[in-house]
């Protein structure tokens, strides 16, 4: 018996979360931004008492100005680029969606607009079911892992909870891939490259080890090189996995692209190879006109405007390199919008199809 949704039924709730942004670039939302960011047990993996006095005495005293300099640099008339892209997805992602079926909020996991606000207001609204849509193409615990954390611990306050369901990784997604695919033909099309570089945000090894169950698989090395079920979920997998699927697309051959890690913190080792280090040698091999993609993040932000769009294409230059270009990252483009509610639609078909 095939089963269709009844529509006097509640409606579904889809959240969209990404990571967060200060309110402003000054510095005092800077610091509560990264108080907030950095407290998360998730992110920070060290025990409480020292996360605590390390953001709180070292980190967010010390580093918020610097920050704001930059976070001003990346700020528009539309302000944080992450915040405006989250909300023109959430608008356009509307537009697709029955509004008679589904409601749609965009939340940040850190700071504003809040998970806790958009969870209150699907509280009133007598929701059947509620999807919840991270940002992050690869899974990581500090991201994902988080955003799955937070919301559940919001929700045990609730007295009746609706069905959850969770997504948990788009990484290899055909309308991810098409869409980072298409904005580096358009790249290409203006001017020949000899390296492709992605760059990927990095996260300390030991997190990647920790998620290693069986204390067996996880190599931090060449255990990469294909995806199985004991490192389905692995971050660092992952990524060398969208970058395959994205050079095979592209066709780009061995030996001509290499996939690489950012925005470490610290002195603990996080997962390499490290990009900064990689961009300083390829001058000295000939390779002098470099397409970077920042393929773990679906939006303008910090970490692919400032630091590989910026910073990186001023190290490169420095070392040598005639041409650096970042590839755009997904922002509004409606391929993204086509893979959002290919999620979000697809989850429902899968409550359906089990009911039949």
């Amino acid at each position: 018996m095939t089963t269709t949704q009844n529509t006097q039924l509640g409606k579904t709730g889809v959240l969209l979360v990404n990571l967060g942004t200060p309110d402003s670039p000054n510095t005092p939302d800077v610091r509560k931004y990264l108080r907030q960011f950095l407290m998360d047990g998730r992110v920070l993996d060290v025990p409480y008492i020292a996360r605590w006095a390390l953001v709180n005495l070292i980190i967010a005293p010390f580093r918020a100005p610097k920050s704001a300099k930059i976070y001003k640099e990346l700020w528009t008339e539309k302000g944080s680029p992450l915040k405006h892209f989250g909300y023109r997805a959430e608008e356009l992602l509307k537009q697709r969606l029955d509004p008679d079926q589904y409601v749609v909020r965009l939340a940040m996991r850190y700071q504003n607009p809040s998970i806790d606000i958009a969870l209150d207001e699907f509280k009133t609204m007598g929701l059947s079911k509620i999807i919840v849509v991270p940002f992050f193409p690869q899974y990581a615990s500090a991201s994902s892992g988080s955003v799955y954390e937070e919301v559940m611990r919001q929700m045990t306050t609730w007295q009746v909870i609706p069905e959850m369901r969770f997504v948990s990784t788009f990484h290899s997604h055909p309308k991810f891939i098409q869409c980072i695919v298409d904005n580096a033909r358009a790249e290409m099309a203006k001017h020949d490259y000899d390296y492709f570089l992605f760059s990927y945000h990095g996260i300390p090894e030991r997190q990647i080890l920790k998620g290693d169950c069986n204390k067996d698989v996880c190599k931090l090395g060449s255990c990469c090189d294909t995806l199985h079920a004991q490192n389905q979920l692995c971050y660092r997998a992952q990524c060398f996995e969208t970058t395959r699927h994205v050079v095979k697309a592209l066709n780009i051959p061995e030996g001509k692209y290499i996939t690489s890690f950012q925005s470490r913190l610290g002195s603990t080792p996080w997962i390499k190879p490290y990009t900064d280090d990689i961009i300083k040698t390829l001058p000295a091999q000939g390779l002098n006109n470099v397409l970077a993609f920042s393929p773990s993040f679906v939006a303008d932000c910090l970490e692919t405007t400032i630091e590989v769009g910026d910073e990186y294409k001023e190290l490169f230059e420095e070392n040598g390199g005639k041409h650096w270009q970042l590839v755009e990252s997904l922002n509004d483009n409606p391929l993204w919008i086509d893979l959002l509610e290919e999620l979000v639609l697809g989850e429902q078909k899968n409550v359906l199809q089990e009911v039949d």
